[in-house]
């Protein structure tokens, strides 16, 4: 008995909040009082015989990747009003950024694209009221196997509480649909319908509750942006942060949808967060600090974080100095307004006058424009001159924000270089041909759906999955497929120096083309990679996609957990994420 006190006395005394428990703070046990007081002295003494835990300094087990193979998907969506009047092909290039101008050119001219029924050209103008249907071969990026985990579930009040891994995005978006947590917990733990309440980064781990009801989602929201619910993060960032509190009230804008970039702004929303640094590890040069995020903005402690100059230790955008400088956003950057704007420079294998959509009309012998052979080429969109830069911020942005955006798109492009990389090789290999897919027809104007699948299903799937078709099934295009080139000869098309390859069926990769030694043998290191996790092929044999390389498990998720909520239904709360511990290590590139 003493042992057990002893325990109890030292565990309350921890000049730390206790975070080490799993509970649920609700009165889940249905037992009479005495049966309670028998349960809960057996499981303390229990506690006190097991041995204490030894100590242990060895890497946390790596944990592997869910992926999914890729497949064809009809995308169905009625035209936004920041898309009226607008071309097509301008409006695909700047709203999404997984691929370059060229690939959305060429899928729309495949005719994969319709508007109101209608094959859609790159120079199809959307108008109000449009009903667009885009059908996309997905690969969906891997997340992390760590499952999903349900901490509880409450079928009478509707709601269930998880802890969702970093990596998995929260809704569909950009290139997840089945790797998305609403669509796991439908699909592996067989809820009908689920209602997300509060919203993770992608990037970020920890607490969520979800409604099993839209009326429950509906009141827990209202909580939520009323301020009514406590929010606890945990975060390791980078540097020796004071101790103490330290709270920041510093607005934030959202200044570029597409990289989700989020800063400090006098134009922006009120945020308030409050930091407690729990422990400093000298060896990691980071401290671990216990977040609670008054406000719900988007990136709202990783901003903060940044501003006070100890960002996220591996935030992979707020701790970047290819992004940001040596001093990494301390103190916010410069917001005055600027018009200064400069064209995205090409990669070194579309710079010998391949791509001309990225070159400048070619000079006559006097000094002039010949008009005839400037008339000829495509117009440079705004993604190509960078005047799509801003075009989503609600206020002008200054020139050091177009640098922290343009960098951070540059970086990007970098990061994903292999795929990518030599992308026009689709363009000696014919139309893009979805397979599997049946379009239903157009309804009429006043009986148009906004937004939904525009395929059918099986009949009694409930899966959502579209149907795959039989052989004798009318294909989309009815006219014939023009010959498909193998690989190897589409490479040689875009290669001339190169040697016949020996056999077609031999997948050759092209030379590394980057302009420095290092990424050269990034490249070729890549493609060594793709090549041993696809059984030797580099190009998607469907889309003709570059494959890329599957990333390591550890930089798929960022040092920021939801730890605990406290409700109006209760206190919840997950365990400690493991990037916690005392002396805790992690490999840095």
């Amino acid at each position: 008995m003493l042992r057990i006190f002893t325990i109890l006395q030292s565990k309350l005394a921890s000049p730390y909040p206790v975070f080490y428990t799993n509970k649920v703070h609700l009165p889940l046990i249905l037992l009479p009082p005495a049966e309670q007081f028998r349960h809960v002295f057996r499981r303390m003494i229990l506690a006190a015989m097991a041995p204490e835990a030894a100590p242990t300094k060895t890497p946390p087990t790596r944990q592997g990747l869910r992926k999914i193979a890729p497949y064809w998907f009809p995308y169905t969506t009625m035209a936004k009003g920041r898309w009226y009047d607008r071309e097509i092909l301008e409006i695909v290039s700047t709203e999404f950024r997984d691929r370059s101008v060229e690939y959305y050119r060429y899928a729309l001219e495949s005719g994969v694209t319709t508007v109101n029924g209608k094959v859609a050209l790159p120079g199809t103008i959307v108008r109000n009221g449009d009903r667009l249907e885009n059908i996309v071969h997905r690969h969906e990026p891997p997340v992390t196997s760590t499952p999903v985990r349900i901490l509880h579930e409450d079928r009478e009040r509707e709601f269930i509480v998880i802890d969702k891994p970093g990596s998995i995005p929260v809704h569909a978006t950009g290139r997840y649909f089945y790797l998305s947590l609403v669509e796991i917990l439908q699909r592996d733990f067989n809820y009908e319908k689920v209602y997300t309440v509060n919203r993770l980064d992608r990037l970020t781990s920890g607490l969520m509750i979800i409604g099993l009801s839209s009326q429950r989602a509906r009141t827990l929201s209202e909580e939520f942006l009323a301020g009514g619910v406590k929010k606890e993060y945990i975060a390791r960032c980078s540097g020796e942060f004071p101790e103490g509190e330290t709270i920041v009230e510093e607005p934030l804008l959202t200044v570029d949808r597409q990289m989700g970039l989020n800063i400090v702004h006098p134009d922006g929303k009120h945020a308030k967060t409050i930091f407690t640094r729990l422990r400093y590890d000298a060896n990691t040069n980071s401290s671990v600090l216990h977040c609670r995020p008054l406000t719900g903005r988007s990136h709202q402690i990783r901003v903060h974080l940044q501003f006070l100059g100890f960002p996220v230790a591996n935030d992979p955008v707020y701790s970047e100095t290819r992004i940001w400088g040596p001093n990494l956003g301390r103190g916010g950057i410069d917001t005055t307004p600027s018009e200064d704007r400069s064209a995205p420079v090409p990669p070194p294998h579309l710079q010998d006058g391949s791509n001309p959509e990225l070159l400048s009309p070619a000079p006559t012998g006097d000094g002039s424009t010949d008009q005839s052979e400037a008339d000829a080429r495509p117009k440079l969109l705004p993604r190509e001159t960078g005047h799509d830069i801003g075009m989503g911020s609600p206020v002008p942005l200054s020139a050091e924000a177009v640098g922290v955006i343009t960098r951070l798109r540059n970086m990007k492009d970098e990061d994903e270089d292999w795929s990518r990389w030599r992308d026009v090789v689709f363009k000696a290999k014919g139309a893009l041909h979805p397979k599997g897919i049946k379009l239903r027809p157009l309804p009429p104007q006043s009986k148009r759906l906004r937004g939904g699948p525009s395929y059918t299903a099986e009949p009694g799937s409930t899966s959502g999955a579209p149907i795959i078709a039989s052989a004798s099934d009318t294909p989309l295009d009815p006219s014939p497929s023009p010959p498909q080139l193998t690989e190897v000869e589409a490479l040689e098309l875009l290669d001339p120096s190169k040697n016949p390859a020996p056999s077609p069926a031999v997948s050759i990769p092209p030379l590394p083309d980057a302009p420095t030694p290092a990424l050269r043998a990034k490249q070729a290191d890549a493609q060594v990679k793709v090549q041993e996790q696809n059984d030797g092929a580099l190009y998607c044999e469907e889309c003709y996609l570059p494959l890329h390389p599957d990333p390591p498990p550890e930089k798929l998720y960022i040092f920021l957990h939801a730890l605990r909520y406290t409700t109006s239904l209760g206190v919840f709360e997950t365990e400690m994420p493991e990037w916690a511990a005392a002396e805790w290590d992690w490999e840095r590139s």
